[in-house]
């Protein structure tokens, strides 16, 4: 017999046995919810359902479904909303403010304005209490800001500067501390 990675299990499938990692599948079984997700937590996740089928239970094969609701407890466990039918279905109340869009509105090089929008923006935004926030179009943004056709040591700087002012802003706003951010 062969042997089995350590990060492997047997999934019993409708069309036999088919060993594979517990990530891959763990992704597989998320779907689109794995891009909101951090990989770290969803590896960890797939890792402590592994660990439980093989070490506390003994068991070197599950169906996909057993592995799919064991996977949704451990990430319940996270706070994230999980719906089970067949395959998990990460849905988490998510805010989304495109930085682009907000550099656009303020005008090329206008910083300041752009920071004032981005407050009024990031407070209208978490008024409906999001568990997620995903920012996107960062290195646009500060391209378009700093009037610069390829990143340079300014884009560096103001990057830093306007992760740095987001953070201040979310600590100012945010009692709870309840909420992930993602920024692309």
């Amino acid at each position: 017999m062969i042997q089995l990675r350590t990060d492997c299990l047997v999934f019993e499938t409708a069309s036999g046995a088919v060993p594979c990692s517990a990530e891959q599948v763990a992704v597989e079984l998320i779907g689109d919810s794995a891009d909101w997700i951090d990989s770290e937590v969803l590896r960890n996740a797939a890792a402590g359902v592994l660990r439980y089928f093989k070490e506390d239970l003994g068991r070197q094969s599950v169906t996909v479904g057993e592995f799919s609701q064991a996977l949704a407890r451990v990430l319940r466990g996270f706070g994230l909303s999980v719906v089970t039918e067949s395959a998990p279905v990460v849905s988490t109340p998510t805010a989304k403010l495109d930085l682009r869009r907000l550099a656009s509105e303020s005008g090329p090089g206008f910083e300041l304005a752009f920071y004032a929008l981005l407050r009024s923006e990031l407070r209208r935004q978490l008024e409906s209490a999001p568990r997620l926030l995903q920012l996107t179009g960062l290195r646009g943004c500060v391209k378009q800001l700093a009037a610069a056709r390829r990143w340079c040591p300014r884009c560096r700087l103001l990057s830093d500067s306007i992760v740095s002012f987001l953070r201040r802003c979310l600590l100012e706003t945010l009692t709870d501390g309840a909420l992930a951010v993602i920024i692309r």
